[in-house]
């Protein structure tokens, strides 16, 4: 622009800057950059937990402080036994119907190219029972790809499913009879192709907790955690759909739907995550007090809160760190807040237009299992 003079150019800098500190002023940092204030604590605590060997460390709304959940917070689900593995004997075998069969030791995995993935991960029973209202956390994991390895083991012509098991296995009755069965579950060639999906090894740069997966679990953007397969042991290519415990049986999502004003009864597996979010903490600083919580499951366009039965109000997205497939970080100034109890919910609305759905929709009032619990969450505070 050589036919600015020095001064316009100072002052269309100087524009620049005002504006550009009028959209920072703008921006709401929940955390860490904003101090948090006094936490008041939620009155709907969670009942007691009444399996706390199958479900581990469950996140605590209202501790909610940081974008990555530490492993120590994070929660931790095992559906058999927890397996003790050592890595130095450990290997994962790749077979069915592919070309090449492989079996790679740790050492092999880690030689190959590195990928992470920052990734909200979910149960998909979460908020499914009032003692299981923790089962989420925010993680940066790290492996390698799983799609080249599949290439390199050349998947046959009629391979379609993936089958992933897990070390972790247990005796399952099925009518009259018992088998003991290796926790599995699998997806379709296509969707384990997916460039994202690792052979993960860590967890936030350290190796995989034991509770999590040690030494190799699948990473499976996007899918909620019962596909996110801990304890790998082997993966197997397969001609048809796999239908076990964990993918026919139980993990299935009944729903009544209305075609034509008849009731028809669908049964689907679960597998993506859906739109949710949830209010994490109500916090106090002086006489001002704020909302925050977070938004996951899908590309998430705004959040918006409900104080009492009062309208829905927008909240302001923390963008200080972001990820594709991690939650989203929000929160709403309560303005003039009076003492006594409150109810607070909120709603997330993805990029596509679809709406959290509220506890009365047909989409959650009309399911018939835990699973897919993605309706509204409404807490209860006490203002004093």
């Amino acid at each position: 622009m050589p036919h600015l003079q020095r001064r316009e150019l100072i002052q269309g800098s100087a524009a620049l800057a005002a504006i550009a500190a009028l959209h920072a002023s703008r921006r709401a940092y929940a955390f860490p950059a904003q101090p948090s204030g006094k936490v008041i604590p939620w009155l709907d605590q969670p009942t007691k937990n009444p399996d706390p060997a199958g479900i581990q460390s469950q996140l605590v709304w209202e501790d909610l402080d940081s974008w990555i959940t530490p492993n120590d917070k994070f929660f931790s689900i095992s559906h058999f036994d927890r397996p003790t593995i050592d890595e130095k004997t450990w290997s994962l075998e790749i077979g069915g119907l592919i070309k090449k069969p492989l079996k790679l030791t740790l050492a092999d995995i880690k030689s190959r190219p590195r990928q992470e993935v920052v990734f909200t991960v979910e149960c998909s029973g979460n908020h499914g029972f009032p003692f299981f209202t923790g089962g989420i956390g925010n993680a940066r994991w790290a492996g390698t790809p799983l799609a080249p390895i599949l290439e390199e083991a050349g998947v046959s012509a009629n391979g379609i499913e993936v089958v992933f098991f897990g070390t972790d296995k247990g005796e399952i009755p099925i009518r009259d009879v018992k088998m003991k069965q290796n926790f599995a579950r699998s997806m379709s060639l296509a969707d384990a192709m997916n460039p994202d999906n690792l052979l993960c090894y860590e967890m936030n740069g350290a190796a995989l907790p034991p509770a999590n997966g040690f030494p190799v679990r699948l990473i499976v953007p996007g899918w909620y955690g019962i596909a996110n397969v801990k304890w790998l042991k082997g993966i197997e290519v397969r001609d048809t759909r796999f239908m076990s415990l964990l993918m026919a049986r139980d993990y299935v999502t009944i729903r009544e739907e209305d075609h034509n004003g008849e009731t028809v009864w669908a049964e689907t597996s679960v597998g993506r995550a859906r739109i949710k979010s949830a209010p994490a903490k109500v916090t106090q600083k002086d006489s001002e007090y704020s909302i925050i919580g977070a938004a996951w499951g899908a590309p998430i366009d705004r959040v918006e809160v409900q104080i009492d039965q009062g309208p829905w109000t927008p909240a302001t997205i923390d963008h200080s760190e972001e990820a594709e497939h991690a939650w989203k970080i929000w929160s709403l100034g309560w303005q003039n807040a009076s003492p006594g109890e409150h109810t607070v919910t909120s709603r997330a609305i993805g990029i596509t237009g679809e709406i959290q759905p509220a506890m009365d929709d047909p989409l959650i009032a009309k399911k018939h299992t835990y699973w897919e619990s993605n309706g509204q969450v409404t807490r209860r505070v006490n203002i004093v």
